[in-house]
């Protein structure tokens, strides 16, 4: 896996930021992903921007103002931005839907991140990132999100108050009426929590509430808060779940823990406190597989992988 978040991102632009010719006299983001390094381009790079749908009728962003329409006169060279590229399509349709104004503007494209082989769909990248990678900023609707086991308290709602953690009716208003804090958009594998096996029924009800969409609830099994408190299992409760299944991914929202799972599952957590992925504990096998370690080796496994589907 290969993961990149907003300081990554803000780091390589600010790396390279020399690879942008000063020319250009607008930015133009490709929503959604694009937006977030269309706007850090035009911020160093002193231009306006825009999303290709305001581009398209006219619009573009300026400092204390919302939606000012643009003097087509005033703009000739364009750069249109996005996050990254895979498979090209994406970037394939934004070219085809501003390819009637070529002839009104010198338009060049750029990605942050993409692919190796695909280079050169764009005039201008910033790095080289193979798949399997996530991003900070689109995680929480990445596809293989059913492939993951995420923490409830920290990930999916806020943690509970001192006040509110009494193990009793104020513990359950909690349960109940928690605040949401980053709700995915795509289906998870298993929620794993610390939570006792009792308040069952509430968590369900609010993850039911919130449109939460899971396959698996796992909980701790004990009697009362000083029990779970006596057992301060949590680490080895998480990395046991993560373990049960080909999980990819754990979303834990307190680093120590975000640290002993990775530690005894030797995959890979993503901390929601500071959204850094940590990987240190990795095996040898799972940094075989990703290319970190014989990057040769996973290159020829993945061609010898294209070969073989033809013949399916």
């Amino acid at each position: 896996m290969y993961y990149r978040n907003v300081k990554d991102l803000n780091n390589i632009i600010l790396q390279k930021l020399s690879i942008i010719p000063r020319d250009f006299d607008l930015i133009v983001g490709v929503p959604r992903s694009g937006m977030l390094p269309a706007n850090l381009l035009a911020l160093y790079l002193n231009r306006p921007y825009t999303d290709i749908h305001s581009f398209l009728n006219g619009h573009i962003y300026k400092a204390g103002a919302r939606s000012q329409f643009f003097d087509i006169s005033e703009f000739k060279n364009i750069l249109v931005v996005d996050d990254s590229i895979a498979s090209g399509s994406a970037m394939v349709e934004v070219k085809e839907s501003l390819k009637h104004l070529e002839d009104k503007f010198k338009i060049k494209y750029c990605a942050i991140y993409v692919i190796p082989g695909k280079e050169k769909m764009v005039d201008y990248f910033f790095e080289t990132v193979p798949l399997p990678r996530y991003f900070q900023w689109n995680i929480l609707n990445h596809t293989t999100l059913e492939k993951s086991c995420f923490d409830i308290d920290g990930v999916l709602c806020a943690d509970p108050l001192p006040e509110q953690n009494d193990d009793g009716e104020k513990y359950i208003d909690f349960l109940l009426n928690a605040p949401p804090l980053f709700i995915p958009g795509s289906k998870i594998g298993t929620i794993v929590t610390s939570r006792l096996e009792k308040y069952r029924k509430e968590t369900e009800t609010w993850l039911a509430a919130n449109n939460i969409k899971y396959n698996d609830l796992v909980m701790l099994d004990l009697p009362n808060m000083e029990a779970r408190q006596r057992a301060n299992n949590h680490g080895d409760h998480k990395a046991k779940a993560y373990l049960a299944k080909p999980y990819v991914l754990f979303i834990e929202s307190e680093y120590h823990q975000a640290v002993e799972i990775n530690r005894l599952s030797k995959k890979p957590v993503l901390c929601t406190a500071n959204f850094e992925m940590i990987f240190e504990s990795e095996s040898f096998m799972y940094n075989l597989k990703s290319g970190k370690h014989l990057p040769f080796l996973r290159k020829y496994a993945l061609k010898l992988r294209d070969i073989l589907r033809k013949f399916k």
